[in-house]
């Protein structure tokens, strides 16, 4: 058997968890669509500020005053911010009082935002960070200028302080902030899931959401089980952008990170890991063996496994041909069942639901081996 899954099938097998909360939604129906199973945990939640009587009072006094420069750091804030002045038959108003300032953009979802709302970036910060919008507004010179500034949840970054000390008249707007997560417990599960290896891949799309997941997996102690399986290949953790991995390389952990800072471009680097050849595999005489969450892809077919399945085998793939015995396979197994009867069974049944192919091999007194090819 050669070649790779139907396009449709590239992520059969693989569990995924969307650590996210806003747009999820489009993001899980773009991997289910290529046969993953999704979960959303998100690690925090949005708390908006759409109804703040301190925003509109805001928004009124940009309206008088309008500012020389509009510095939008989050998509979902700056159009939070659009919808709040809608809602109160301001947008009008307020579009007017922005049209002619300079728009600088902490990067492409807020870039997205800004032309949506019928403007136009000036300037986009390539690494996404505040610490370039700074200094870019900085070289640019903004003393005497005003500057209005649209935050994100966790706060200004110290950009305020900074404009300011240069001469700017600063102005924030602070439309959403940061909440506790939705539902703890379900971070919880991901992070176990993730952990044991019954989820491929978690996906991050904001530096406060992966740094409050990995929050959640250093107060179970599962931290160093979720950096061995990343480090191994096991377990992809991605990242939306250079911001949003920062946690998570902070906590030494092997992260990939999206080529363009889109939820799209997310959604494509965890098809191309596993659809692609980069998840860890291994060469047998039956094929191409990939071990994925919830069976094994064996060259262009996947074969729904049980969890002891899928765990027997994985451990069997990684020895790459040594030869496991059955006590060190029994350690393994999930459950109370970890006799060498019960590794005689879980064998059989990969056997049973893998056919003919030639795949775990029993080595007389000794234990079980996979067919790997040298």
């Amino acid at each position: 058997m050669t070649g790779t899954p139907p396009v449709e099938d590239t992520l059969a097998g693989c569990a995924i968890i969307i650590a996210a909360d806003r747009r999820s939604a489009d993001l899980a129906a773009a991997l289910e669509r290529r046969g993953a199973v999704v979960q959303r945990a998100p690690a925090m939640s949005i708390v908006p500020h759409a109804d703040d009587a301190e925003l509109l009072r805001r928004t009124r006094g940009l309206i008088e005053r309008p500012p020389d420069v509009v510095v939008v750091t989050t998509g979902v804030g700056f159009r939070g911010w659009m919808d709040a002045a809608h809602e109160h038959g301001l947008d009008e108003q307020l579009t007017e009082a922005l049209r002619g300032a300079q728009f600088v953009a902490r990067g492409p979802k807020a870039h997205g935002a800004i032309q949506q709302a019928g403007f136009r970036a000036d300037w986009v910060a390539e690494s996404e960070t505040a610490a370039e919008v700074g200094e870019y507004l900085l070289a640019s010179g903004v003393a005497g200028r005003s500057v209005v500034v649209q935050h994100h949840g966790a706060g200004s970054d110290g950009l305020d302080e900074l404009l300011a000390d240069a001469g700017a008249d600063v102005r924030s707007i602070v439309v959403y902030r940061w909440g506790p997560a939705p539902d703890p417990e379900i971070v919880r599960r991901s992070v176990q899931q993730a952990a044991s290896g019954e989820a491929d891949a978690v996906l991050f799309t904001s530096a406060p959401g992966s740094g409050s997941w990995l929050g959640f997996a250093e107060q179970q102690g599962l931290l160093e089980a979720i950096r061995r399986r990343a480090a191994s290949g096991r377990l992809l953790l991605a990242a939306v952008g250079p911001v949003t991995a920062a946690p998570l390389y902070e906590a030494d952990l092997a992260t990939t990170v999206a080529h363009r800072g889109r939820l799209g471009a997310l959604a494509r680097t965890a098809i191309a890991h596993f659809g692609g050849g980069r998840a860890p595999a291994t060469r047998t005489r039956a094929g191409r063996v990939e071990v994925r969450s919830r069976g094994v892809l064996l060259d262009d077919c996947y074969i729904a496994l049980s969890r002891t399945g899928v765990v027997l085998l994985e451990a069997l793939s990684d020895a790459g041909g040594r030869v496991l015995s059955r006590a060190e396979l029994g350690s393994l197994l999930p459950g109370g069942e970890r006799n060498p009867h019960a590794v005689e069974v879980a064998v059989a049944r990969v056997r049973e639901a893998v056919g003919p192919a030639e795949l775990i091999q029993t080595v007389v007194k000794r234990g079980y081996r996979i067919t790997a090819e040298d």
